[in-house]
């Protein structure tokens, strides 16, 4: 039994984290000042190949598997969440809809300029009253003489408001129903169609590069073509994609986790108290001793289960996986910038010291893709329990 990842994903790790600390540390701080995501970075992870790593070569991706995009997310977010997120959400919400469930002509139109990192795309399922209870969905879209007429609004969508962003994945009803039972459609809108409106960013917490805005669709009108998948199949659809992306932002969190790791050991030999290193006092030595120990268990359950994924395990194995490398890894990252945060003392409460980044960074994992407490729901459900 081997819990190593191969010499080819150790080689990859290399790359990424040498593009990490030479393209995206030196500036990060200032990026994060300016709330702007570098769209030249953007460009340069796609000529890096890591918005195709698990796109097919006919679209200008690589076929890699799953793991290798946990690797390059952990490390990227091992650098900055906000990077991190852009290339998890640009795959995860962005390629993979489109790569899983569109037509051949949709994957052609939109696949090759989001691989190369020429363009970004967003993914439209949260609203202002629709977080969590997905089923709930206001955005309505009606079929008529060939066009979608799309009304309702998004909220929380990431990278669907920059220069490059070229389509949008909205879920809309398209019939009756409610909650569960409602018929929910997934279709493209292309960026700048008429009656699309794209609200001002948010002034957020944390994740400050990372580009985040509303969304409005006011009798917003789209060939039926840009249909994705079938009719009133959308909830399903995005269940599937929530269940991958899960994996990934557990893979955020673990990046996040040794990052946190990362800057403590080095800061606790280098600070002294009382004439000796802050790192041989018995409070500090535990606590990063307890640190590495949760992220040594959220690294293994997040690439688990990505390995599950890789090897084609039943979909409710890779599902129960996901959650508990979700809910863990999430969790053991915020409290790896508490522990952080206070080992710098006073420094870590100074924006010029990367831990006060992290600390606004990490609370957000425990909610994007699922909250926590959604997560304990799916793992009661797969442990057979009847959590409504």
């Amino acid at each position: 039994m081997s819990f190593e990842l191969s010499g080819d994903h150790e080689t990859f790790r290399k790359v990424v984290r040498d593009f990490a600390e030479g393209e995206i540390a030196p500036h990060v701080a200032q990026w994060d000042r300016e709330h702007r995501l570098p769209l030249d970075v953007v460009t340069k992870m796609g000529d890096l190949g890591l918005f195709g790593l698990v796109v097919p070569e006919q679209y200008g991706g690589s076929d890699a598997d799953f793991t290798s995009l946990c690797v390059a997310i952990e490390e990227l977010g091992r650098v900055d969440q906000s990077i991190g997120i852009t290339l998890e959400a640009g795959v995860g919400l962005g390629i993979n809809p489109i790569l899983t469930f569109g037509t051949d002509e949709q994957k052609a139109q939109w696949l090759p300029d989001l691989v190369a990192g020429r363009a970004l795309a967003a993914f439209g399922l949260t609203e202002p009253e629709a977080g969590s209870d997905a089923g709930a969905t206001k955005t309505r879209a009606h079929l008529a003489d060939g066009h979608w007429t799309i009304n309702g609004s998004k909220a929380f969508i990431t990278n669907s408001g920059t220069d490059i962003t070229s389509v949008v994945t909205v879920t809309a009803k398209t019939g009756g129903g409610t909650g569960s039972a409602a018929q929910i459609s997934a279709i493209l809108v292309p960026a700048g169609t008429p009656g699309l409106t794209v609200e001002p960013a948010y002034d957020k917490l944390g994740w400050h590069i990372s580009d985040t805005h509303g969304l409005t669709f006011d009798d917003c009108i789209v060939p039926e073509a840009n249909l994705l998948g079938e009719q009133g199949r959308g909830f399903q659809q995005f269940l599937t994609v929530l269940d991958d992306g899960r994996i990934a932002i557990a893979a955020l969190a673990v990046g996040l986790a040794q990052g946190c790791l990362d800057v403590c050991l080095k800061y606790a030999q280098q600070r002294h108290t009382f004439g000796a290193p802050i790192g041989s006092r018995q409070a500090v030595a535990f606590s990063l001793s307890d640190l590495a120990v949760s992220l040594e268990a959220a690294r293994l359950l997040t690439y688990k289960a990505a390995w599950l994924k890789d090897t084609g395990r039943p979909a409710a194995q890779v599902k129960q996986a996901a959650s508990v490398a979700k809910l863990y890894a999430t969790e053991a990252a915020v409290d790896a910038t508490r522990t952080a945060t206070q080992i710098f003392g006073g420094n870590g409460f100074m924006e010029e010291f990367p831990v006060a980044r992290f600390y606004r960074d990490a609370k957000v994992l425990e909610i994007g893709e699922g909250t926590s407490e959604v997560q304990r729901m799916l793992i009661a459900r797969g442990l057979g329990l009847p959590v409504a």
